[in-house]
């Protein structure tokens, strides 16, 4: 088989080495990729949303599935493209139709899917500029703090938490007469604050069985001991060792098997992953979110841990015979570590070189922002490697993760030595 990975980062070259890993994956392309996903397949130099040339890049290349890394394209409508396309429609694609992204671009219709189908989670409104009066008598009814959520993707910014009524009154003034977050703040959620561990499941469906992959917990603030700005993601942890076999037994209940029920019912149809972002509150999983896709940077440690051919998984999806894929996930623990640019998540170091990756020997490099120039790697993004170790526990996995990104230098080379710790 010949496959396309859409995407160019972290998330990306992990589903790129473990695709390459795969008997059945003749040749791999990655599109636009990163400098370190060339060592698994081919990059090609086209951009997520550009479906035209996406379109001509199945066709020269003769692919023969397409998997969907970010969630952009997803919510734009690249699986109705194909679908739409005489010449494309036999290509499988693994990630929803614009309909079923709406679970992750729009936080309002997730909020109502969830109410639809009995989904535990906070409560909440949406509100919109004409009735942002409503909105602000309801601030003070749901206690303190407030969650305000951007209805639409806001590169994973558009959510504030607010520690008095002042604020929340001024932020969702912003939000939505001042288009704080653009487009995406026209429609805002307001939130009723839920106080527990987040986590995140995983879930591979073909639209009517599913396949429920590892836990994670990824740590989303700069600083170490969760403190500063917010970022992409610094690091994650698979499993979560709260999350046992009873935890997770109760999100199959309360939570997948009602969505992939709601899917069905409302006739959405969905080939691809679910993200459901939880909060577990004294045991009881609540949703926080859902992503229309993978994480990262969880990919990364949820992936070294699935023992099973990928394809046979993609495969499954698409041919709508998930449930008879093999599947079975290592006890061991992956600990990843990200490094970052100098100065991100703000105005940060572009263009230096990288060096001892090559010294790294107990962890894998999966790289991110990064680009090729000559004989060097360049740390081009915020978010520039992520340093992913596979040990036995979870002390061992941090352990070896951290030591190994300390291998690793670029002028600005940042990284949070205390991922995962909290958990120990």
């Amino acid at each position: 088989m010949n496959i396309l990975i859409l995407g160019s980062g972290g998330r990306e070259s992990a589903f790129a080495w473990k695709l390459a890993q795969s008997p059945k994956c003749d040749k791999l392309f990655i599109a636009p990729g990163n400098a370190g996903t060339s060592q698994y397949g081919t990059n090609v130099n086209i951009g997520v949303n550009d479906f035209e040339a996406i379109k001509q890049c199945v066709l020269s290349n003769n692919i023969n599935l397409v998997l969907v890394g970010p969630e952009e394209p997803l919510v734009r409508g690249v699986h109705d493209f194909f679908l739409a396309d005489d010449q494309l429609k036999g290509v499988p694609v693994i990630g929803p139709q614009k309909e079923g992204a709406q679970l992750e671009g729009s936080k309002d219709f997730s909020k109502q899917f969830m109410a639809r189908h009995n989904i535990p989670a906070a409560a909440s409104q949406t509100f919109t500029a004409d009735t942002l009066q409503e909105g602000l008598a309801y601030l003070p009814t749901i206690g303190l703090p407030i969650v305000l959520k951007a209805d639409g993707l806001a590169a994973g910014k558009g959510v504030l938490i607010c520690t008095s009524l002042e604020e929340a009154q001024q932020e969702l003034k912003a939000m939505l007469t001042e288009a704080k977050f653009g487009a995406a703040s026209a429609k805002v959620v307001v939130e009723q604050f839920l106080s527990g561990i987040e986590l995140s499941v995983f879930v591979l469906t073909d639209g009517g069985s599913y396949k429920i992959l590892p836990s994670a917990k990824d740590y989303k603030r700069i600083g170490e001991g969760d403190t500063g700005l917010n970022t992409g993601g610094m690091g994650s942890v698979s499993p979560v060792p709260f999350a046992d076999e009873t935890f997770i037994k109760k999100v199959e209940d309360r939570i997948i098997i009602p969505t992939v029920n709601g899917l069905k019912q409302e006739g959405i149809p969905y080939k691809g992953f679910i993200f459901i972002g939880l909060m577990n509150c004294g045991g009881d999983p609540y949703m926080i979110e859902y992503n229309c896709r993978m994480g990262d940077p969880e990919t990364e440690s949820v992936l070294p841990r699935i023992e099973a051919d990928l394809v046979d998984l993609l495969l499954g999806v698409a041919n709508g015979t998930l449930r008879e894929v093999d599947f079975a996930v290592s006890d061991k623990v992956a600990a990843t570590v990200v490094c970052v640019a100098g100065g991100y998540p703000g105005e940060y170091l572009k263009n230096r070189p990288i060096t001892g990756i090559e010294n790294v020997r107990g962890s894998h490099v999966f790289q991110a922002g990064t680009t090729q120039s000559g004989e060097d790697v360049l740390a081009t993004g915020g978010r520039v490697l992520m340093v992913t170790a596979l040990r036995d526990n979870m002390f061992d996995a941090l352990q070896q993760a951290t030591a190994d990104a300390s291998r690793i230098y670029y002028d600005g080379c940042y990284f949070r030595k205390d991922i995962g710790f909290d958990l120990i």
